[in-house]
């Protein structure tokens, strides 16, 4: 009796559902999206140019600021033009290596941004407990030597994910419930055992986004320990005020990412287009909210929007007032 060699299936394209019945209505739940992605878009090619073009925001919390803002641009952009493609013209084909580069995209990314969300919280916690060597604590080349370090963690990790995932035999079926190609939405497709994608795509959360969480909150903690040392009650309330919501960003950012782990691997009872919502918030809230929570609220990035709009020179402000707690 003849056996048929299953060891690798490699269909020509995968289709997205999207939200999985609710087909005839996604057309309207496209608005939204797409007034969030337009949004995402000016605001955050708003915040490149302004660090770029004004010399009084060239210092690395403004550059972080700049990096946070182009990373949130690919992060969206690599997944939404393609959901709205499916949304308004009904195309729900993707090639099967376009499906794995959207794939390490969207991941890697979200790697990205959780790594500069760490570096962030300690710009923000040296920025206060010793702000006359900020500049030489932060310097231009420590700040590039640990993002380079972090890019290579990033990229080798989140690199490994869909490689392990493209050798799977995709013999049963192509059609991925989502809205883009996620790890192991795409994973559970495959008819073979996909323990060892599970366990490598768990060990490459733990290691970015698990090991980003604690150093966030332990950044956080000597803030609020340091805010509480100096005794000030305007320091302590200004620290709150703004410190919440960066960390209601941050949180938002965790939550949803856990969230979609959970509903993966313990098999909540959750619908599947609550799923979906969530995934694609998860790619969307992010970048709307961060030019407004890192950068708009900021003095200093204000003052150059309205040097621009109203054309006329404003007066910087002092260099010694330039670094604030989480502002």
């Amino acid at each position: 009796m003849s056996t048929v060699n299953i060891s690798y299936v490699r269909p020509k394209e995968f289709i997205l559902i999207g939200f999985p019945g609710m087909e005839n209505y996604q057309i309207w739940i496209s608005i939204p999206f797409c007034a969030m992605y337009v949004l995402a878009l000016v605001a955050n090619v708003l915040i490149i140019f302004l660090v770029k073009v004004n010399h009084n925001l060239h210092n690395p919390m403004y550059v972080l600021l700049a990096a946070l803002s182009l990373v949130d641009l690919a992060m969206c952009s690599l997944a939404l033009p393609k959901i709205l493609q499916m949304f308004w013209f009904n195309d729900r084909t993707i090639a099967f290596e376009a499906c794995f580069i959207q794939m390490f995209c969207v991941h890697f990314f979200s790697a990205l941004e959780s790594s500069i969300l760490a570096i962030m919280a300690y710009d923000r916690y040296v920025a206060l407990y010793n702000p006359l060597r900020y500049m030489s604590i932060l310097s231009y080349r420590f700040l590039a030597q640990v993002f380079i370090c972090l890019l290579l963690r990033d990229l080798i990790l989140m690199g490994l994910v869909p490689v392990f995932a493209s050798r799977l035999p995709f013999c049963s079926s192509n059609v991925i419930q989502h809205c883009y190609c996620d790890h192991m939405g795409v994973a559970k497709l495959a008819c073979t055992d996909i323990s060892m994608n599970s366990a490598l795509g768990l060990f490459a959360i733990s290691s970015i986004f698990g090991l980003d969480v604690i150093f966030i909150i332990f950044s956080y903690v000597l803030i609020m320990r340091t805010v509480v040392k100096i005794g000030s009650k305007d320091a302590f309330r200004k620290a709150v005020n703004t410190c919440s919501s960066h960390l209601f960003v941050i949180l938002y950012f965790y939550t949803t990412l856990l969230f979609s782990l959970l509903v993966y691997r313990t098999g909540m009872k959750v619908q599947p287009q609550i799923h979906v919502m969530f995934a694609i918030l998860y790619l969307l809230v992010p970048p709307v909210l961060n030019p407004l929570i890192y950068a708009i609220r900021t003095k200093e990035i204000r003052h150059a929007l309205l040097k621009i709009i109203l054309n006329k020179k404003i007066i910087p402000v002092n260099s010694q007032q330039r670094v604030k707690i989480c502002i």
